[in-house]
């Protein structure tokens, strides 16, 4: 997207009109925004259909889904509403999808549109992509499938121009097929010059305040999806994951204060333990930028580890709940209790969680023994994961057995193995952007090669690594508190002032992390 065409991106943002904040309170379950998709059924159908819709924009499956079986019950005859039913099966595309039960489930009320059928033609067509996206789901991957599901969609585009609903569902599914490791962004901003234009004209659309957030979701975009971020709590406060994904755009920006409101709003509306766990990795990783480990333990006992009913980062199972416990030992550098985190069920992507958080802490402690069994682990996981074609996620995983084989080279005496293996993987993790169902990597790689450096007598070398991983991590505490010392010890004393400065800023007063204890008594030397 050329700079012009960001220009008009930002400029219609900061043109919209403003939601009152007022709204933000009320619960009623009307308040879903504004949808309106025409289709060929009774009166009572239809009314029923835009407020289906409204919460399929907001991620709200088990109410949609609900919702749309409703429309059948008003007019039997409305095909496309079984359509309505499928997507709620496939769940967040943005996320990957459902998983294979998940899949099936749609696939069926894709078959029930099919066979009920439609009106006309544009009914029609929506129902025919309903059916690609679920067609040979039980043998060919979801992601596979989403791509010729935003083919479906650009034939209901181009056949409809005048359709702002197919427009929106194909930008949306844009943004998930984007390729991670194109970092240029390019699919996400052309989606996204498209919704933001759309904003303008339907700043109540709920679907389109969502996306904004979800296109720009990456550290050079995020400041274009702030104003659809602080707007889109009021346009849909009965939803509890309209609630939550603000703070993918607050976490981008290291707002703490405001992804822990809105995170907090969203747990609290949401009945469903795996889906809370989302807005709860995201509230805990706030609250652990802010030295409020107190609220963040208390808010991962809050959860317990239960992840029953619908889950909303789908194949992923339980990420969420799994990288709380994670985080809240690396974060602390409590090397002892992350090696001693316990190995539960769930697919690879999840079990890499904590073998990597075990890996660590094991390597962090000399323990290089405990931490080649982990590393042995995470091999056998990222294979698994190619096998099931989760390219992505053996990516992840790889760039996570270079940063801690890096400290086992250390221990081990190896130490230009240790620096090459630690800034190898900070290159590797920095070549694909973090996924969505993440506030951010357990510990970034490049933040680790920092303090390898400052290991190794090479501070001003650590200091670039950490001001580096600020720049895509903005606002983490950990980062901020590795340049301050890295600047001290390189002589970089205004550079270290500012990171102190920051700390304090950022910091609970109450904090006992050494972070606080530091930044005070370095800002009170004369």
């Amino acid at each position: 997207m050329r700079r012009s065409t960001m220009f008009f991106v930002a400029l219609t943002l900061a043109t919209l009109p403003r939601i009152s904040h007022a709204q933000e309170h009320k619960h009623d379950k009307d308040e879903l925004g504004t949808v309106t998709f025409p289709v060929s059924c009774n009166a009572e159908a239809q009314r029923r259909m835009n407020t289906a819709v409204a919460m399929l924009h907001s991620f709200w499956f088990p109410e949609a889904r609900k919702k749309f079986e409703s429309v059948v019950e008003a007019d039997p005859g409305c095909g496309i509403a079984h359509w309505g039913v499928a997507l709620t099966h496939f769940g967040n595309p943005v996320a990957g999808g459902s998983t294979a039960q998940g899949q099936a489930a749609g696939w069926e009320s894709a078959q029930k549109a099919v066979s009920t059928g439609a009106r006309n033609e544009r009914d029609r067509e929506y129902i025919n992509a309903a059916a690609t996206l679920f067609r040979d789901h039980d043998k060919v991957d979801n992601r596979t499938r989403l791509l010729a599901y935003q083919k479906a969609l650009k034939t209901i585009v181009d056949k409809f121009p005048a359709d702002t609903e197919a427009r929106i569902f194909h930008a949306v599914t844009m943004v998930a097929n984007a390729p991670p490791t194109d970092l240029t962004f390019a699919q996400q901003k052309e989606a996204a010059a498209l919704l933001t234009s759309l904003y303008r004209q339907q700043p109540r659309h709920p679907g389109l305040a969502h996306y904004i957030i979800h296109a720009f979701d990456s550290p050079p975009l995020a400041q274009y999806a702030l104003e659809a971020a602080r707007q889109y709590a009021a346009i849909a406060p009965a939803a509890p994951h309209a609630l939550h994904m603000p703070s993918h755009t607050f976490t981008r920006l290291g707002y703490w204060d405001e992804s822990i409101k809105t995170n907090r709003r969203s747990a609290d509306l949401e009945p469903s333990p795996a889906s809370k766990a989302h807005p709860m990795d995201y509230l805990v990783y706030a609250y652990l930028q802010q030295g409020r480990d107190e609220a963040a333990r208390m808010a991962i006992e809050e959860l317990g580890g239960n992840t029953s009913g619908d889950y909303l980062a789908g194949t992923l199972g339980s990420y969420n709940a799994v990288a709380m416990p994670a985080r809240f030992a690396l974060e602390r550098d409590d090397w002892q209790s992350a090696r001693a985190l316990k190995v539960g069920a769930g697919p690879p992507s999840v079990l890499a969680v904590t073998h990597f958080a075990r890996a660590l802490g094991a390597a962090r402690s000399a323990d290089t023994s405990s931490a080649r069994q982990e590393i042995a682990k995470l091999d056998s996981i990222a294979a698994a994961l190619k096998a099931q074609k989760e390219s992505y996620w053996a990516h992840v995983v790889g760039a996570q057995q270079l940063a801690v084989s890096a400290w086992v080279a250390h221990h081990e005496g190896r130490h230009a193995d240790a620096l090459r293996l630690a800034r190898d993987a900070a290159d590797a993790e920095e070549k694909v952007e973090k996924h969505p169902v993440t506030p951010g990597p357990l510990i970034p790689a490049r933040e680790l090669y920092g303090d390898i450096l400052m290991l190794h007598g090479k501070p001003a070398d650590a200091l670039a690594a950490y001001e580096s991983t600020l720049k895509r991590e903005p606002g983490r505490l950990r980062t901020l508190y590795g340049a301050a010392k890295a600047a001290a010890a390189a002589g970089e004393v205004d550079a270290a002032r500012r990171f102190y400065g920051e700390i304090v800023k950022l910091v609970d007063a109450k904090s006992t992390r050494p972070a606080l204890r530091d930044a005070t008594a370095f800002l009170a030397q004369k």
